[in-house]
């Protein structure tokens, strides 16, 4: 963890030697998640809340910046599954603690006004899958992700209001049990940083 700030610092600041502009802060927000779930035999539920916290740095170049930031994220999604008698039948909510490491490209317009995207990279830190009954132990959570997110911020002096939308590139477990499964996040993301400089 501390050799991965240190890079981001790093790199931040080698950048903002070139650049125009730079800045960085601290940013926190929520997020809305919904599991996607495409095999036979479960269903995505409702959408949940989670939150995010941690640093954000902006280099620009002229009307175009690149924004890294490194967040701790803890979202949730649930999800039924129905085969008809199996023991495995019921109601589930998977709980995911991140790392996300999110490189959004953009331009800005009208000095306030950005727009924004670019990839995403999570690194999981302890994620679960409990039912209504105890933890389910067999379930494989992939130790890193990929996706991508695209949205809208706001400049207003040194606040920094971004909504974004997340969407995984690849599958975060591939069983519960013995049942194969895409299991993927899609969320809507609202965050808010400060530029210290």
């Amino acid at each position: 963890m501390k050799k991965l700030l240190f890079t981001f610092a790093f790199l931040s600041f080698a950048l903002s030697a070139f650049s125009q502009d730079f800045s960085i802060g601290p940013k926190v927000g929520i997020s809305q998640t919904e599991l996607d779930l495409s095999k036979e035999n479960f269903e995505s539920g409702d959408a949940k809340f989670g939150y995010h916290v941690g640093i954000f740095s902006r280099i620009g170049f002229g009307p175009f910046f690149l924004q890294p930031e490194i967040l701790y994220t803890q979202t949730s999604g649930r999800f039924s599954f129905n085969d008809m008698g199996s023991e495995l039948d019921g109601e589930y909510e998977s709980s995911f603690n991140r790392l996300d490491i999110p490189v959004m490209l953009g331009f800005k317009l009208f000095n306030f006004l950005r727009l924004q995207g670019g990839p995403i990279a999570s690194i999981d830190m302890n994620s679960e899958l409990k039912n209504a009954v105890k933890d389910v132990q067999n379930v494989d959570f992939e130790k890193s992700t990929l996706g991508y997110q695209a949205g809208i911020g706001l400049d207003i002096g040194n606040l920094i209001i971004d909504a974004k939308y997340e969407s995984s590139l690849n599958k975060l477990t591939s069983n519960v049990g013995s049942f194969s499964t895409d299991q993927r996040v899609n969320q809507w993301i609202l965050s808010v940083g400060f530029r210290l400089f």
